[in-house]
């Protein structure tokens, strides 16, 4: 039902393409052009910055997760067979 795997993606996007991400998974910025790679290397050089983004997925998404999955979550109703 999904609630066993939530996770944190940041996407850096600039000009409809994106340059660096940072995917809770994996635990650092991943950079997708040179551009991103120079920034995700900046960025991974700060302890403190990546420790703040991997508890993210727990403070932020998992806590989110629990109020939005009953509005969220598919419902099915019984519907009523037509009488033929």
């Amino acid at each position: 039902n999904g609630t066993e795997r939530v996770r944190y993606v940041e996407r850096h996007i600039y000009n409809r393409e994106q340059q660096l991400h940072f995917d809770s998974d994996v635990g650092v910025y991943v950079g997708d052009t040179p551009f991103g790679e120079s920034w995700a290397r900046y960025w991974n050089s700060n302890p403190a910055e990546l420790e703040y983004r991997r508890t993210l997925v727990d403070s932020y998404c998992r806590y989110d997760y629990k109020i939005v999955t009953p509005f969220g979550v598919e419902r099915r109703e019984r519907i009523p067979s037509s009488p033929s």
